[in-house]
């Protein structure tokens, strides 16, 4: 193995090759890095996303994902989650990376390789306030976007259907849901996510048999029908059960 101090200087003297393309090894630290943030909302039983019209060159004037280019000097996590912060306001919310866009010619300034991250948030909860080169901030129904900037919408095609993936198979839903919410809210958020129909008694049957609802001892208030019970989602128990082998899968028939 080479040594630390001859490895630098091997660089510096611009005489270290990679031994398969004879490539210097500093052409490689010419790439851009960026992330781009998927951020999730839902109301009035659709799901939305986050996007922000750019006041900046390239493709100033256009809706696009919040995202930028990544500092030298912070880890990734925290770099995206200081960008969303500074385009949209957004802080201190459910984040996590779901993949890595690389085509060569995706960004008109050069290389840039992009990671996405997707958030999810109680829309009704937040509201985003543009700042930094973004103009304005605005949701939009994921079943009527505008066109986007850069390969955005392939990214954003990406997000969903992790999305629709993962909810599935882990409680992540609940994120979009007030804290207090009824069996029916749940049934609606799970058929917009997902984009089907379920069968209600047996939607019901499946999460309840589940065991991570806690039912309260409250119903809605301020309703035209019959108030329906209010429910929570048991967190706590969630992460013991996981300890144990237990595995969310909210797959149903009908």
């Amino acid at each position: 193995m080479i040594a630390n101090v001859e490895y630098l200087k091997m660089i510096d003297s611009n005489k270290f090759f990679l031994s398969e393309n004879n490539v210097p090894f500093q052409e490689f630290f010419k790439f851009g890095l960026s992330v781009d943030c998927v951020v999730f909302g839902y109301h009035e039983e659709r799901v939305r996303v986050l996007l922000i019209e750019r006041n900046a060159e390239p493709y100033k004037g256009s809706w696009a994902l919040p995202g930028d280019l990544v500092s030298t000097d912070e880890d990734l996590r925290i770099s995206a989650s200081k960008i969303l912060t500074k385009l949209t306001g957004l802080k201190n919310i459910f984040m996590e990376q779901f993949f890595t866009f690389g085509s060569v010619n995706r960004h008109p300034a050069g290389r840039v390789v992009t990671v996405g991250y997707y958030s999810l948030v109680k829309s009704d909860n937040y509201q985003p306030v543009a700042s930094s080169w973004a103009r304005q901030t605005k949701w939009f129904d994921i079943d009527d976007l505008p066109e986007l900037a850069f390969d955005h919408e392939r990214i954003l095609d990406k997000g969903v259907r992790t999305l629709q993936r993962r909810v599935r198979y882990r409680p992540v839903g609940f994120e979009l849901l007030p804290n207090k919410f009824t069996l029916l809210e749940l049934h609606a958020l799970y058929e917009a996510l997902l984009g089907v129909k379920f069968d209600k008694p047996n939607f019901r049957k499946k999460i309840l048999s589940m065991d991570l609802l806690v039912q309260l001892d409250e119903v809605q208030e301020n309703v035209s029908h019959r108030p329906a019970k209010l429910f929570s989602f048991d967190e706590k128990r969630y992460k013991e059960l996981r300890k144990e082998g237990f595995a969310f899968d909210i797959t149903v028939k009908g």
